[in-house]
């Protein structure tokens, strides 16, 4: 999900869903302000545990392969040394996935026939959090951490856990991620060489959907005997990502949320835009999705550029596989591209750790080893595996991550080590956002990822199918790139997403 960025608070509502910015930044300090309230009172400084008595916690999360067995391993090391000189033992448990965990955190709410008993500790992403915090499930992190503690870890990340109608912490950050482009260099330099295209045109929205148009024709001509059999140059995971944060870069909050109240933003002049420079290109091929990410898209040749997470970085393919034959591509690896003009937002999303509602000493406990994972030295381990951004301001830094990797003697992916030294480098100049949690979240963010991505996968099929009668490109897609068609997506759209969040 999406994190809300503690540098810049709108706090005046404006035409066309616009905002003033305060330059203070307000959000942080309120919800610093919220923890500390509680954290100053709290029973931070009280030690619950008896080592001769071991705790035992249990931990749901969504990882696997690699990243499980990285999150394993240092569970592992946990409770051969601060567990067990504490008193806290851990055993974790992947649900397989992000759907599949949020079922059986859910069913154990609720108290489904066959559903397991809550976990002490589970992965979750805000607006699941959101929900269980309002069944008055989870514990208030602020009773465990004091002032010095929360000042270590990046502001908005502290901020983003801080769901409770009281603004105090829910979210224990654990491992974050942005969106990064990554290009195929090898199919790119022959494309750059003949059409003059530019990595510097890749780093607006407008310049990749110009490279793209670009990609398409100049593909379409190596076979002029075959007449619109261009390719598509790019595609994005996480449409919803597109809307929130495109939207932001325009000056909109599509969803503004003040005091647990949310307001739908969605003014047609910036929607507009979002719309010609994804639908458009979506309906005549330059852009594509193909795979269930697009990085199999790259590696099945369809593709030879994407935005996704900075955990994509690790699937990016070593090589094309065509029908006849495959080769070795090199890679590129550039921040996510923003609109021409707006504000350089980037996504600040990845799930983080909640405790469940229990007594002081399991809640004491599972915060205990929260903190454990989250040191700069342990959380960058878990980083180098799993293309995940560390949460301390310590360890988000290409000189820290080195001395992990020469400490530990890790052996580390280039494509994960260049992502991340790369988003090290570049973060410093970016704001960082994600929306507030609001009730419904999950329904909304459901409308931004599927209602124009669904569409422009049936209209681009009936596109295709024209030009493989003979249609020009131009000719097949006419109808549905027209002021008409436009008016249609946004009505509709609209209706959406109202209906969506219950309004």
């Amino acid at each position: 999900m999406l994190q809300w960025n503690e540098r810049q608070y709108y706090d005046k509502y404006g035409r066309n869903g616009r905002y003033m910015k305060n330059t203070g930044r307000i959000t942080t300090s309120l919800c610093l302000a919220g923890i500390l309230a509680v954290s100053l009172t709290g029973c931070g400084s009280k030690n619950p545990l008896d080592p001769d008595n071991p705790v035992s916690l249990t931990v749901w999360h969504y990882y696997n392969g690699s990243q499980q067995a990285a999150f394993d391993a240092l569970v592992e090391e946990f409770n051969d040394s601060v567990g067990r000189e504490k008193g806290i033992y851990v055993q974790s448990y992947s649900q397989g996935s992000v759907p599949d965990l949020e079922t059986a955190v859910r069913d154990s709410i609720s108290g489904a026939v066959g559903a397991e008993e809550m976990p002490d500790i589970f992965s979750s992403y805000a607006d699941t959090a959101y929900e269980v915090e309002q069944a008055g499930a989870l514990a208030d992190l602020s009773e465990y951490m004091d002032e010095e503690e929360l000042q270590k870890y990046m502001d908005s990340y502290i901020a983003e856990g801080c769901i409770a109608a009281d603004g105090t912490l829910r979210i224990f950050p654990t491992a974050k991620s942005t969106e990064i482009m990554m290009i195929n260099k090898t199919d790119w330099e022959p494309f750059a060489a003949a059409t003059g295209a530019s990595l510097e045109d890749l780093k607006t929205i407008e310049g990749v959907v110009s490279t793209a148009q670009m990609y398409y024709e100049w593909t379409d001509d190596q076979t002029p005997d075959v007449a619109g059999d261009g390719m598509a140059f790019y595609g994005r995971d996480a449409v919803a990502n597109y809307f929130i944060i495109g939207m932001q870069q325009l000056g909109v909050e599509i969803f503004q949320v003040e005091n647990g109240k949310l307001t739908l933003n969605t003014p047609k002049e910036e929607l507009r835009r979002l719309w010609e420079n994804y639908y458009v290109p979506m309906v005549k091929g330059y852009f594509g999705a193909y795979g269930s990410f697009r990085s199999d898209d790259v590696k099945t040749g369809d593709l030879l550029a994407y935005t996704g997470s900075t955990t994509s970085a690790m699937y990016f393919p070593d090589q094309v596989e065509l029908d006849e034959g495959s080769h070795a591509i090199e890679y590129i690896v550039m921040m996510a591209p923003i609109f021409e003009g707006g504000e350089h937002y980037a996504v600040q999303q990845g799930a983080g750790m909640v405790v469940s509602k229990s007594d002081e000493q399991h809640e004491y406990a599972a915060v205990e080893f929260l903190k454990w994972f989250t040191e700069a030295e342990n959380n960058l381990q878990f980083g180098c595996v799993s293309g995940y951004l560390p949460v301390m301001k310590e360890a988000n830094s290409a000189e820290k991550l080195d001395q992990v990797i020469a400490d530990h003697q890790l052996e580390v992916a280039p494509k994960t080590y260049d992502c991340l030294t790369m988003v090290f480098q570049e973060m410093e100049s970016v704001k960082r956002y994600t929306n507030k949690s609001f009730e419904n979240g999950s329904a909304a963010r459901k409308v931004l990822e599927y209602h124009l991505a669904d569409q422009v996968a049936a209209d681009r099929e009936v596109v295709a199918a024209a030009v493989a009668e003979g249609k020009s490109l131009e000719e097949a897609a006419g109808p549905y790139v027209t002021e008409e068609a436009f008016e249609n997506w946004y009505t509709a759209f609209c209706d959406a997403l109202n209906s969506a969040v219950g309004e």
